[in-house]
């Protein structure tokens, strides 16, 4: 059996269940906003590095590293701290200018960074297509090129090296390296490494 309460008492008690609940949810509230503001902490989701002289910024929404040079803007897979590097003498940015480069890659990411950084984001290639390398068997319908051309080669090897012959630039390394190897061209013929 029930007691038998006023209705007085029972507004009462109705009046405060309702505050108690009331200053429950303010308080979840409060402290929610509070630990936000402290786990952001004023911070948009970048992370900065520096390298001779040049800021590399990665933003959490694209996992990409960006740099600017001059009126150019550069994106990268890997910041220059997680690269190969590269003794190698290789041409400059400048003579891609204006000119068709071909690639003949194993990696569509590594190939995916040369075509970004090159055509996409800075239009300094005329195009970039893909080539077979005179010689070697071609899977596709594409032109067959030599080092006469603007040619880039990627291939999965054991062993890691950026190389330049004529207007050929091998790229080699172990598959999940290309990316990597791709990066550290780019820094090498844009003068940053």
């Amino acid at each position: 059996m029930r007691k038998i309460i006023s209705k007085e008492k029972a507004e009462k008690k109705r009046r405060r269940n309702q505050l108690l609940v009331g200053t429950i949810l303010i308080l979840v509230m409060v402290f929610s906003l509070l630990g936000y503001s402290l786990n952001s902490n004023g911070q948009s989701g970048t992370v900065t590095v520096d390298y001779n002289g040049f800021r590399f910024t990665q933003d959490s929404s694209t996992n990409l590293w960006d740099m600017n040079k001059g009126n150019l803007n550069f994106s990268f897979e890997y910041n220059p701290y997680e690269i190969y590097k590269t003794n190698s003498t290789l041409n400059s940015i400048d003579s891609y200018s204006g000119k068709p480069l071909y690639i003949s890659s194993d990696s569509s990411d590594a190939e995916t960074e040369i075509y970004r950084n090159l055509f996409y984001l800075n239009p300094i290639a005329e195009r970039v297509q893909d080539a077979c390398v005179a010689g070697e068997p071609c899977s596709g319908n594409f032109p067959v090129k030599t080092c006469s051309d603007n040619f880039i080669i990627i291939r999965e090897n054991s062993s890691t090296g950026i190389t330049q012959q004529n207007n050929c630039v091998f790229i080699s390394g172990p598959a999940e390296n290309l990316s990597r190897m791709s990066d550290s061209f780019l820094l090498k013929i844009i003068g940053i490494q």
